[in-house]
């Protein structure tokens, strides 16, 4: 039986990098006594896959992976259980099951949302009346928007254009976040994710500022990921839509 568990990553436990978020939720998994299937083989481990790895420092409003069971208690239980194991910062949403021809969420993985705003006592550098005009100038008017996008092997020029699938001051979005803080000054944006291409926030932030001609300085910033989202028929759906809870 396959299972999706939606989460959220919020405080301190940012800063935990994603090979050690896996390591513990296995821990996790097991303490709670959720009854999940082993490979088989000399070193037998969890049938367990995740979404889209989250960079060192992001938040997350919506994060997701996908298990398989041998049996389950229902979703309300199996949450209450998960929770209970879990450290500050983590909290389990979400506990699906999905039908068997469902493809794992990793591979499904096309767009993600996130909120980009100023830390506590961070000086905001841009006249708000003018925002939005610098965003339809140099985002939603432009037909290429080229940028060097760099990895530990290669540098490559891509074009973002087609990756940003939306871009706006963060107050234009507040009726579709939860928990948004009035006075919280930044960007919303959706982004391509997955395996064909993975867009970071960072990467259109600081192609907008220089156009603009402010200052970049990723450090003054917390970036939010709001949700994941897969691609039906051209609709982006969040992973999250996906399956049905156990009662």
């Amino acid at each position: 039986m396959k299972i999706r568990i939606k989460f959220t990553k919020h405080g301190t436990i940012k800063f935990i990098g994603h090979l050690d978020m896996m390591r513990y939720f296995q821990k996790a998994i097991r303490r709670a006594g959720i009854d999940i299937t082993y490979t088989e083989g000399f070193s037998p481990h969890q049938v367990m896959s995740f979404a889209a790895p989250l960079s060192v420092g992001v938040e997350s409003s919506g994060e997701y992976f996908d298990i398989q069971v041998n049996s389950t208690k229902n979703s309300l239980e199996s949450i209450m259980l998960l929770n209970n194991q879990m450290a500050q910062g983590v909290t389990i949403t979400q506990y699906r099951r999905l039908d068997d021809s469902t493809k794992s969420a990793m591979s499904k993985v096309a767009a993600a949302s996130y909120i980009v705003y100023y830390k506590d006592n961070k000086e905001y550098p841009f006249d708000e009346n003018k925002l939005n005009e610098y965003i339809c100038k140099y985002i939603k008017e432009e037909d290429t928007i080229l940028v060097e996008k760099k990895s530990k092997k290669s540098t490559r020029v891509i074009n973002l254009k087609p990756n940003i699938y939306e871009f706006s001051d963060i107050r234009n979005n507040k009726s579709n976040l939860s928990n948004f803080e009035e006075d919280k000054k930044g960007f919303f944006m959706m982004v391509a994710a997955g395996s064909v291409e993975n867009i970071k926030p960072s990467i259109v932030l600081e192609y907008f500022y220089n156009k603009v001609g402010v200052e970049f300085d990723i450090s003054c910033m917390q970036i939010e990921r709001i949700d994941v989202f897969y691609d039906d028929n051209g609709v982006f759906k969040p992973l999250g839509n996906e399956g049905v809870d156990i009662f």
